[in-house]
């Protein structure tokens, strides 16, 4: 049984992780996308945040995407003139995302990933050679 619950924990970190890489690639998406006219706010960051939660029937905690959140930071501040959603001096607000910030956290994400989908494959071996020696 506890290999089970290894695989289900594992397979919680999988789609937990597929989430997170799901919204940064929004956000790596949307990063030089300014707004779509003057005085509108740009694109906001997202933040992906993680829950915890008991699973009685396996009896083990698992992880979930959690509720994802905007990044109150500081829009970036370029000047264009002859941008349409530029202010009166000029100047354009544009997304508070950080490309090689987003690309950081991608990369973990996706580490994060193979690493669970690691668990679950060499789950699976062990399973299947306790089965082969069961049948020997």
């Amino acid at each position: 049984m506890d290999l089970i619950k290894s695989i289900a924990v594992a397979a919680s970190g999988l789609r937990s992780q597929s989430g997170r890489m799901r919204v940064i690639a929004e956000n790596i998406a949307n990063a030089d996308s300014g707004p779509e006219r003057a005085g509108a706010d740009p694109y906001r960051r997202k933040v992906p945040t993680f829950q915890r939660h008991f699973d009685r029937e396996l009896d083990a905690q698992l992880v979930a995407l959690g509720k994802v959140q905007r990044d109150q930071s500081a829009f970036k501040v370029k000047h264009e003139p002859g941008n349409p959603a530029a202010d009166a001096n000029g100047n354009v607000q544009m997304p508070n995302v950080n490309s090689l910030v987003e690309m950081v956290d991608m990369r973990e994400a996706q580490r994060s990933y193979e690493a669970n989908l690691n668990l679950i494959s060499s789950t699976r071996r062990m399973i299947q050679r306790t089965i082969d020696i069961l049948r020997a």
